[in-house]
């Protein structure tokens, strides 16, 4: 007779999606659901993340194409068609429009029939890290924070089983952070929002246990699984000796570390990209081997994400590494498999040490939004991201079959029609444009005014934002109207770029200066130094390319032009015309390629600009490429480039060529 073994509760687990339209995103979760998924996660489109309606002029080309467009309520009764939301738990990663997409939840969720307190999920709502990483902040910090306290005040009253905020180092280490600076920077900004929720006076010392129990984190894992296990250990301890001994939380459980986890994303590779199946999983492990650090929500990218959006048949294949490992392996029938390793113990212990030590740092600036306002925050990331990158390009970071290992056979993944990735149907910016026009001309028109009214009078007066958000929901308010109410009364913002960082000792290789002074020579034959224009048009925040590249370029002799992410076309010509640049790059990550370069030339044509060399990074198929330079892109990179200084040539060879100079090679 067979014992039966006792097994823990497996994680939740779920898929990050979201495309095309609501009605296309709904029918993916229900299928993802079907298959056995057991959480929703919701990727938005760049335009509802950063605050515009579809029809926006920003918006042009971002419409459903890194995630889902919600511009009103019947958008979301749209996307959780036969989902009931008082049964579902859905993860949603929005950060500055995250009080309206959560009124939305919240309005759609009572014309369901549920009730507020039924509600269970997660809001990622930390927006301090998108002026470090996704970039996708629309407010200055200060009073971002307070939309951020404002929910986090107002579930702990009325939703108690939500998440109100996702304190989130996944995207600090895609910025480039080393594990220390993601423990720091995650926890110092954890004490900046606990702060601001208490000195906020909304909820009184008798609750403020209550709410250090919803915060949650959301982590990233890379494929040194034992440092990343050793990592979220370190979280723990940490975590619950700050709730303890800061904010006084006496329960066990209201001082557990709770946390949610992508695993990596900036190492799946474009190059033999069927590497990344095992990368996800080993990835995987570093946070689920050790059960006291063991992850209570996993999501996993789709083993294509470096060539374009993943289809259904991917999320399901990443789905099915998760079952696998939950029901097929022992994992969860034992205790924690690390506890008494010295090994173990040893490396958690440096890597608290090392967060401590930074978290002092930060303090030092006055905390952590005031280290991010000055820069400090975004110069350290830009630094350890381009110490990475400056490692592989050396060979000292080995990348099987980006630059090692690099011979390979024709994949079979990559074939077909498809190339192995989804494609946005072109038609989907139209349609979302033609019904967000069909659902304005239904609503009560002075409903609405009077709901942004309230709404504006709430944001002057200091008052929670969600009660009148809410109310702008049931009304039939749009994205745009909400935001742009609150961008009148908060301003926008523009963060530091990070690139003023000396450069690393890459810069005095010999092919390096051998460029350099190619560069110079360059400069004085055309009368004056070369000067690129580093441009991220559109909506995606991504700069991790543009910041690395705007570094190379000025360490091998450029003036460097760079203003940061979201600048419209039009601004883009304007400064190419008034600093007389001799090449424009630009990154595009969000699939919007085609529609900015577009955009792009015909701006540069209006300023009498249309020869200038205009090259391009980002995730671009080869069909797309292939476009792009039939338009009249110079060059186009993706992320198998890596050597940066083949960059600079090619760079520099641009500008030769396009001034009658005969192009120059560097050993």
């Amino acid at each position: 007779m067979t014992t039966q073994v006792k097994r823990d509760k497996p994680w939740l687990m779920r898929t990050y999606s979201g495309h095309s339209s609501a009605k296309a995103s709904n029918e993916l979760y229900r299928t993802n659901l079907g298959k056995g998924q057991t959480g929703l996660s919701v990727a938005f489109d760049l335009p509802t993340q950063t605050g515009y309606d579809a029809d926006h002029p920003l918006a042009r080309g971002e419409v459903g194409k890194v995630g889902v467009p919600i511009c009103n309520i019947g958008d979301m009764e749209a996307l959780f068609d036969q989902i009931p939301l008082g049964q579902m738990n859905t993860s949603m990663t929005i950060n500055a429009t995250a009080a309206w997409l959560l009124a939305l939840y919240v309005a759609t969720a009572e014309r369901q029939g549920a009730s507020p307190a039924q509600l269970q999920g997660t809001t990622q709502n930390d927006i301090l890290k998108e002026y470090l990483s996704r970039g996708t902040y629309i407010f200055p910090p200060q009073p971002s924070v307070r939309l951020a306290t404002d929910i986090i005040a107002y579930t702990v009253r009325n939703i108690p089983k939500w998440n109100p905020t996702n304190i989130c180092s996944y995207h600090l280490q895609e910025a480039g952070a080393t594990p220390t600076q993601e423990l720091a920077y995650a926890l110092s900004t954890a004490i900046a929002i606990l702060d601001a929720v208490r000195d906020s006076g909304q909820i009184g010392a008798e609750g403020f246990e209550q709410v250090v129990g919803r915060i949650s984190f959301f982590v990233n894992a890379g494929i040194r699984f034992i440092e990343e296990t050793c990592k979220m250990r370190a979280f723990g301890e940490m975590w619950d000796q700050m709730a303890q001994q800061r904010y006084g939380a006496q329960s066990e459980e209201m001082r557990r570390f709770r946390y949610g986890v992508q695993v990596n994303s900036l190492g799946l590779t474009e190059a033999q990209p069927e590497n990344n199946v095992q990368r996800i999983v080993l990835e995987m492990l570093g946070v689920s081997l050790s059960k006291k650090a063991r992850a209570r929500a996993i999501q996993l990218p789709a083993w294509n994400e470096a060539l374009g959006l993943p289809r259904p048949w991917d999320q399901q294949w990443a789905l099915r590494m998760q079952q696998v490992l939950a029901f097929e392996t022992d994992l969860l029938e034992y205790g924690d498999i690390f506890d008494g390793s010295p090994v173990i113990a040893a490396k958690v212990k440096t890597l608290v040490e090392g967060a401590q030590a930074e978290m002092a740092r930060v303090l030092e600036q006055g905390g952590m939004v005031q280290a991010i306002e000055s820069g400090y925050v975004k110069r350290q990331l830009v630094t350890s991201h381009t110490e990475r990158m400056r490692a592989i390009e050396r060979g000292d970071l080995k990348i099987v079959g980006l630059n090692c290992y690099k011979e390979t056979e024709e994949s079979p993944l990559t074939g077909g029609k498809d190339s192995g990735i989804m494609k946005v149907d072109p038609r989907a910016e139209r349609e979302q444009i033609e019904r967000l026009n069909a659902f304005r001309a239904q609503r009560n028109a002075a409903e609405v005014k009077a709901a942004l009214a309230n709404l504006a009078e709430t944001a002057r007066s200091g008052a929670n934002i969600m009660p009148a958000s809410i109310l702008c929901a049931h009304a039939g308010v749009t994205t745009g109207e909400w935001s742009q109410t609150l961008r009148d009364i908060f301003g926008e913002y523009r963060a530091p770029t990070g690139i003023d960082i000396p450069a690393n000792d890459d810069s005095r290789s010999t092919r390096a200066i051998a460029i350099r002074a190619a560069v110079v020579e360059t400069g004085a034959e055309l009368g004056r130094p070369l000067r690129l224009l580093i441009g991220k048009p559109g909506l995606d925040g991504h700069s991790n390319g543009a910041e690395q590249i705007a570094v190379k370029g000025r360490d091998v002799g450029f003036e460097i032009v760079y203003e940061g992410i979201r600048l419209t076309p039009e601004q883009i010509a304007k400064a190419a015309l008034e600093e007389g640049v001799h090449l424009i790059g630009l990154s595009v990550l969000s699939g919007s390629h085609i529609e900015m370069v577009e955009d792009v030339f015909a701006r540069l044509e209006q300023v009498g600009l249309q020869e200038l060399p205009v090259v391009i990074g980002g995730i671009i198929p080869e069909s797309d490429a292939r476009l792009l330079k039939d338009k009249g892109i110079a060059a186009v990179y993706t992320p198998k480039d890596i050597d940066m200084n083949s960059i600079m040539l090619d760079i520099l060879n641009l500008i030769r060529s396009a001034h009658g100079l005969q192009p120059v090679a560097v050993a």
